[in-house]
């Protein structure tokens, strides 16, 4: 079976279509698949429900699809860094669902698991907890969250083998995993494609079995938040 692809586009091919919903992995700018978002710019294709921790910046990653008004809605649980985000949420342009990040991450983890839902105590007694089912566990309350089964999920990361093996490097590892496992099609950006036999087992961070096609590439690797200070005199 075919997984290697030649360009994002070529990738995504057949894969598209409005009102879709697609899990992105990264947080912030970190592990973002840019290459995937591009190409879903380029396509045109519209009213897409994105569950990603967030939505990058303005002009970045999931940001471009925000200006293109591509996204109809988002599951995410931070809205800052990006003022078009927080725009068209705050003049009613854009759905949002929010989400506690650990919430976030499980019902993409539940989604790929095969788990329909699961209680947890986070959102207890709050707005989060709005219009879902409340049960008692050992006394205390815990409140039903649904897995996350989406259409197409798009990740990034470091190294991979023709099958799929993935290895993450670093913090770019957050929801790339739990994304990757959710959709019913995976779709992966790499920085480099390696020899089948080359990964150790033990380092893989996610098995081939959830990734269906592979595209490699150059990345940006922008710095979300700059943070330095003045040299000191010598």
């Amino acid at each position: 079976m075919k997984k290697v692809y030649g360009s994002a586009s070529e990738a995504l091919d057949g894969l598209l279509f409005d009102g879709m919903q697609i899990a992105a992995g990264g947080f912030g700018l970190c592990g973002i698949p840019e290459l995937l978002i591009d190409a879903l710019v380029d396509s045109g294709v519209k009213d897409l429900t994105v569950a990603s921790n967030n939505a990058g910046v303005d002009g970045f990653g999931l940001g471009k699809l925000l200006e293109t008004k591509q996204i109809k809605k988002m599951m995410s649980s931070y809205v800052g860094e990006n003022a078009e985000f927080m725009r068209q949420y705050l003049s009613g342009e854009l759905e949002l669902e929010f989400n506690p990040q650990g919430t976030l991450a499980e019902r993409m983890r539940a989604g790929g698991a095969g788990i329909p839902g699961f209680y947890t105590k986070t959102g207890v007694g709050t707005q989060i907890a709005e219009g879902k089912e409340v049960k008692q566990f050992r006394g205390e309350d815990y409140i039903l969250e649904e897995g996350i089964f989406a259409d197409l999920s798009i990740v990034k990361a470091w190294k991979a083998d023709d099958t799929g093996n993935l290895v993450f490097r670093k913090t770019a590892r957050n929801f790339n995993p739990p994304a990757a496992m959710c959709g019913k099609v995976c779709v992966v950006e790499v920085e480099e494609i390696v020899e089948r036999g080359a990964l150790d087992p033990d380092h893989i961070h996610l098995p081939g079995i959830y990734v269906h096609r592979i595209v490699q590439g150059q990345h940006e690797k922008r710095i979300e938040q700059r943070t330095t200070r003045k040299r000191e005199d010598a």
